[in-house]
């Protein structure tokens, strides 16, 4: 079973890194990790630094995505994201944004994108 859905992640990721290169996204890094967490793709929009999450839910529902990306999830994503700004510096003066790819929910396109899905909580 867990290796069905972590082949069916992975799957769900190549769709969505080549999703945003089509969409004129520069890929930096796939699955970024450190002991915070990890960031599925990391990408550059003109100025702009993403912090992409993908989440691959062929049998979800609109509650399943708020289930899986909860408030703690969100949280490790921004820490992690901090994370690599830190060892990456050169991306310290950029934009930041948190976006949310979700491939295959039924009711949704294949690849919807969420641009600004979440942000640092105050």
């Amino acid at each position: 079973m867990k290796d069905t859905r972590k082949t069916i992640g992975t799957n769900g990721e190549n769709r969505a890194a080549e999703y945003l290169k089509a969409h004129g996204f520069s890929i930096l890094s796939r699955n970024w990790r450190t002991k915070t967490g990890e960031i599925d793709i990391i990408a550059l929009s003109g100025d702009v630094l993403v912090f992409v999450e993908v989440k691959t839910l062929p049998n979800g529902i609109p509650e399943t995505l708020a289930h899986v990306l909860n408030y703690r999830k969100q949280k490790r994503i921004i820490e992690t994201s901090k994370r690599f700004l830190l060892f990456n510096r050169q991306y310290s003066k950029s934009y930041i944004r948190y976006d949310v790819i979700v491939i295959d929910m039924p009711g949704m396109p294949a690849i919807y994108h969420i641009e600004n899905a979440f942000s640092e909580f105050l």
